[in-house]
């Protein structure tokens, strides 16, 4: 298959999820995806079709995913055909799947615009997966609507595919369900709400103060703060637009957005000044905001108050790119409503041997869907940590505990705009678990010294509490380091859950495969003996995670053709994994280039089963393993996803303190896995 069109039958059919939810299906399933709208409009660029480039790494520019503006379809619409034709063509001639996405009935809204749809679908040869509103509709309704479409659908020769259903009731899902031959998705809650950069948009706002990453921020609704600071402060809402008279800025915006960090009132969208900014704002005001680092978005804009408020309150969302969590609730909504391996099968969409980042996230994240476990994150309080919380949640991949003062954690996030409420908020230092913390690390510790009253202090500490939660059963997994050192976070894995060696490995993403290294974050000179466990532990750490373990020794030198100490360790290894697991395809010592190479290995190993197509790399110390991780990283633009901890009676990760958002969601999936196999 090359494309699937996805048609909505009027303005109220919301093609988004279905649009990213497919995009997703497909991403983990074929190397090269694309994503085509026919028709877009004049000027900015089409934000779904920004939105699933960014989100699924596609890799045709802009230009290549459009076809016609909506004025060349009214001018000459038999060439508009041909030139959208063309352009699909070229696109899929490099993609394995395209997602294409029909018009919006925003600029030529018309009764025929489904048929125009229609028409396009069938000259690009794609079936059509019919997208239908069913908000405020009867099951009837809903079928009646369905039919009209389908006998459209056949009178422009486009082919049906399937039909979902969206933007319904949460409560009339199931009921929906069954009554149809149809797929069923639930209203997608803020998908239609404005964000602060809708609303700077549509006003023609500048950013005075404040974080611009946070004007993706949904808005509830607008407040025109035009009374006294108590009547403002009594009215303000979670996630409220204020509107506010530059003239009164200096008497009332200190306070907004002291209120605004205080954990007692709610945490605010953004901030609308009207009027004249530079003119109104006193100049002390000025002076004392600039020394605030104010995060809440304070925009300015021309326009008088009532004219703002008048044109705010009208705006609705999708003007721009929709924000990480908008894209995870869509996908999640796809997901509950639609048999993505039916939709597939359909489509005779045929996986491919290559496995890119994207295939390897969304295998990841699917496997922890389909068990989900509690996973303990450490650090709570940290941001890119309540980001990644608020998309696991979103998407179902685990269950959380979020340790940290719970006051703060819940400030944080409503400062930030993120829905951490289904996680278990736990405070070390206050948590009634504490003294059964520390009485059981009294007891694993009492041989080094440890008494009750040292190891009540100790464990409340994060890293302790959070790996005694693990080790008691009250979590599945811990994950810790995007603030703590490394040391930090695994020590009390040694002490509380080691069973054997404690090593690790990084999954190396790279465009077209998934490749094993192994140690390059814990053990920094291992022994022959030790360098046998890491690379028998690091086969079946791959093999857990969809890897097929071919497994190579690294060394400076391939076979016999260098002595020495450091390469008589490997060779020594080597010898031990082939005694001690026979079933395991294991070649060293071995340079990296023989490993990947089949012309090198064809030269130096021509009789290795490994040589050439290894997929595990064992490195024989620390210095070389950090050393040849980073520079693949960076050199190759692979995706680094560890260290990974092995050794461990349970699940605990370490994670960079550089990490970013969605490495901390894929290092969730992953201890969410490894504690699956734990079972």
């Amino acid at each position: 298959m090359h494309g699937v069109y996805i048609a909505s039958s009027d303005a109220e059919g919301d093609k988004r999820p279905v649009a990213l939810g497919l995009a997703e299906l497909l991403a983990g399933t074929v190397d090269t995806l694309g994503v085509f709208r026919p028709v877009v409009g004049a000027g900015e660029r089409d934000p779904l079709v920004e939105t699933v480039r960014r989100r699924f790494g596609v890799a045709a520019p802009y230009e290549e995913c459009t076809g016609v503006v909506y004025d060349r379809v009214r001018d000459d619409p038999e060439q508009a055909m041909s030139e959208i034709v063309a352009a699909y063509g070229a696109l899929a001639a490099k993609c394995a799947a395209v997602v294409v996405i029909g018009t919006d009935y925003t600029d030529v809204a018309t009764p025929t615009e489904f048929a125009f749809n229609a028409r396009v679908a069938a000259n690009l040869g794609t079936p059509v997966l019919l997208v239908l509103s069913g908000r405020g509709l009867s099951e009837e309704q809903v079928r009646g609507a369905a039919a009209v479409a389908e006998a459209e659908l056949a009178r422009e020769h486009a082919a049906p595919l399937g039909t979902v259903v969206g933007r319904v009731d949460p409560d009339g899902v199931a009921a929906l369900r069954a009554a149809g031959p149809w797929s069923v998705l639930p209203e997608v809650p803020g998908l239609t709400v404005p964000t602060v950069r809708d609303l700077q948009r549509a006003c023609g706002g500048r950013l005075l103060f404040g974080e611009d990453k946070r004007t993706g921020r949904e808005v509830s609704g607008i407040l025109v703060a035009a009374m006294s600071l108590p009547h403002i402060l009594d009215r303000m809402r979670d996630d409220s637009a204020v509107i506010l008279p530059a003239d009164r800025a200096g008497a009332v915006l200190p306070a907004l957005i002291a209120a605004h960090l205080s954990p007692d009132f709610p945490a605010i969208a953004g901030v609308f000044l009207t009027g004249d900014t530079d003119a109104d704002m006193p100049e002390p005001v000025w002076r004392l905001l600039a020394g605030m680092h104010v995060r809440v978005p304070v925009i300015a804009t021309g326009l008088d108050t009532f004219t703002a408020a008048t044109l705010l309150a009208d705006v609705r969302g999708g003007g721009a790119p929709l924000p990480d969590h908008k894209i995870e609730s869509a996908v999640a909504a796809f997901d509950s409503g639609v048999d993505g391996p039916a939709l597939l099968e359909r489509l005779q969409v045929a996986r491919t041997d290559t496995v890119t980042p994207l295939m390897f996230e969304s295998t990841l994240l699917g496997r922890a869907r389909a068990d989900r476990r509690r996973i303990v994150l450490a650090e709570g309080t940290e941001e890119r940590v309540l980001r990644a919380a608020d998309l696991v949640l979103r998407r179902d991949v685990a269950d959380l505990t979020l340790l940290g003062d719970p006051r703060e954690i819940r400030a944080r996030a409503a400062d930030l705009g993120l829905d951490v409420a289904a996680a278990d908020l736990v405070d070390p230092e206050a948590s009634p678990l504490r003294d059964e913390f520390a009485a059981e690390y009294a007891r694993l510790r009492s041989h080094k010294g440890v008494t009750e009253q040292l190891a009540r202090d100790t464990v409340g500490e994060v890293s302790y509490f959070g790996t005694l939660m693990v080790h008691l059963g009250y979590a599945d997994g811990m994950v810790s380091g995007a603030v703590h050192t490394t040391a930090q976070t695994i020590r009390p894995s040694f002490e509380i859950l080691r069973t054997s060696l404690v090593s690790s490995v990084f999954f190396m993403c790279l465009a077209d495969r998934v490749l094993v290294y192994g140690d390059c974050a814990v053990v920094p000179d291992p022994t022959a003996e030790q360098l046998a466990e890491i690379a028998s532990a690091s086969a079946d750490t791959a093999a857990r995670f969809g890897v097929d373990p071919r497994v190579a020794l690294l060394s400076y030198s391939t076979g016999a053709s260098g002595s020495g100490a450091d390469v008589d360790k490997v060779r020594t290894a080597t010898d031990l994994v082939r005694e001690r697991r026979p079933d395991l395809p294991v070649e060293g010592p071995i340079q990296y280039d023989a490993a990947v190479d089949p012309g090198v290995a064809r030269t130096k190993l021509p009789d290795s089963r490994v040589a050439g197509r290894a997929t595990v790399f064992v490195v024989p110390d620390l210095n070389t393993g950090n050393t040849l991780y980073k520079g693949v990283q960076r050199s190759a633009g692979a995706v680094a996803v560890g260290p990974v901890l092995q050794g461990l009676r349970r699940p605990v990760n370490d994670l960079s303190r550089g990490a970013t958002v969605r490495d901390i969601v894929s290092t969730v999936a992953i201890t969410a896995v490894q504690a699956q196999a734990g079972d």
